[in-house]
């Protein structure tokens, strides 16, 4: 539990969490350094690619100062590859009851997409106190994250989807979100290219717009 707290307390002292999709393991690094250039030791690796676990754990090797995690995990077998590999938390893009119970029984933190006030609670039945609301934009933004809160004081959010610097201030100055996931500051365009300072930049941009929100 007391990992599970020391992630949580890091994620929502970021605010931001980078998505990045990775076609070839030996971009992870570069990617990886620029978002801790930008001032944003942190990242989501999504298993989207065959590249992911490799990824993972070379970027934990090279950055060991940065909290790397595995999105888009699917189950409970990529749940395990992602921890070997070193992954310090797991994103799931909707609830799994496996692969919730294979992260509590582990001790790994989970944040799994949750939509609706099903998903919710059965979320909570795991104890699980912060869960992913995805696609974010496309279902109602922060209005409906609101409305879903309302019934449930103890859980906390972290919107991914449609999410920029456009709109992020608007996610962040609500209380009950820990923080908002994006992949337009290491977006594929810009990986793919080499595009690093670019990155960097990009990351800056977003921890100077989540430091002019509400402090969390």
């Amino acid at each position: 539990m007391d990992k599970i707290k020391e992630i949580l307390n890091q994620v929502e002292k970021f605010r931001i969490i980078p998505v990045i999709k990775l076609d070839h393991a030996d971009e992870a690094v570069p990617v990886v350094r620029a978002l801790c250039e930008g001032g944003l030791p942190v990242a989501e690796i999504t298993f989207r690619t065959d590249a992911a676990e490799e990824s993972i754990r070379l970027a934990v090797e090279a950055l060991p100062e940065a909290v790397i995690g595995a999105g888009t995990v699917v189950n409970v077998q990529q749940a395990q590859r992602a921890k070997a590999a070193g992954a310090k938390f797991i994103v799931s893009p909707g609830f799994s009851p496996k692969v919730t119970e294979w992260a509590v029984e582990n001790g790994m933190p989970l944040f799994p997409g949750c939509c609706t006030p099903t998903e919710i609670m059965a979320a909570m039945e795991f104890g699980i106190p912060v869960v992913k609301f995805f696609p974010a934009a496309q279902y109602g933004g922060v209005g409906t994250i609101k409305s879903l809160a309302a019934p449930f004081p103890g859980i906390r959010f972290i919107p991914t989807g449609g999410i920029n610097t456009d709109n992020l201030t608007e996610y962040l100055n609500y209380d009950r979100i820990i923080a908002c996931g994006g992949s337009w500051m290491a977006e594929d365009r810009l990986i793919r290219n080499g595009m690093f300072d670019e990155i960097r930049k990009r990351t800056e941009e977003a921890v100077s717009c989540a430091k002019s929100c509400r402090v969390a």
